[in-house]
């Protein structure tokens, strides 16, 4: 049997509601949806290749954390200081406590727990933050905390082949008996396929596969929707 193994930043649930209430909210009321997704889709850019810095010692966790803000905002020529960059990330948090499972999602772990297959998360970033958002989204219904994998409590980070490295000791599997679902291409679906995963690509933001990569995903999704279907005929159909 396989053990279906999640990523947590728009994977399971849609990471972009907080960070549009907080442009709202500190940025402006004035900008269209579509600025704001524009805006969002070039903030996680700079938070992926921060956050790779921060995690290589290069820059510290505040850096990472305020630079991404600042950087995607001045991609359109919207200029913030570094002390409105804290104060948007202190509020971004803040707003992350509301955060809530894709519907299917929901539905998906739930009969995934039924039939007995056994799930487990390994997401990226720091311990205590990461750990509030899968409390906020109450995984402790269907995931055991000895099968929650969070890097800042290891000192490796995805793609790092180390971290599914460790996820198979822990859980004492083989990389054939894993499958792994994730939305970042760089780090979740590179990283899984590096250690010969099975790999499901939620690509709901609907991104361009990465230019060069010789890895490719499993199967590759493009809502939560077709996720949920996907994985009840591969796992939950007899």
């Amino acid at each position: 049997m396989q053990t279906i193994i999640f990523d947590v930043d728009d994977t399971l649930y849609d990471q972009s509601l907080s960070f549009y209430r907080t442009v709202r909210h500190l940025i402006s009321n004035e900008l269209s949806d579509e600025q704001i997704a524009a805006i969002f889709k070039a903030s996680r850019k700079h938070s992926e290749y921060l956050f790779d810095l921060s995690e290589a010692g290069k820059i510290t966790r505040k850096e990472w954390q305020i630079g991404r803000m600042k950087r995607a905002l001045e991609d359109f020529n919207i200029k913030i200081t570094e002390e409105e960059a804290e104060n948007f990330h202190n509020h971004y948090v803040n707003e992350q406590s509301n955060i809530e499972l894709f519907p299917e999602i929901k539905e998906l772990l739930q009969e995934l727990k039924l039939a007995g297959y056994p799930l487990g998360i390994l997401t990226n970033g720091e311990k205590n933050h990461q750990q509030m958002k899968i409390d906020q989204l109450q995984l402790h219904q269907w995931i055991r905390p000895d099968h929650t994998f969070i890097s800042g409590a290891y000192g490796y980070a995805k793609p790092m082949k180390e971290i599914f490295e460790i996820v198979e000791h822990q859980l004492h599997l083989s990389n054939d008996q894993i499958t792994y679902i994730g939305d970042s291409y760089e780090k979740d679906i590179i990283g899984a396929k590096s250690v010969g995963w099975k790999a499901i690509w939620m690509n709901h933001r609907k991104k361009a596969k990465p230019k060069g990569i010789n890895l490719s995903p499993d199967n590759e999704v493009y809502s939560a929707k077709q996720l949920y279907e996907l994985i009840k005929v591969e796992f939950l159909t007899d």
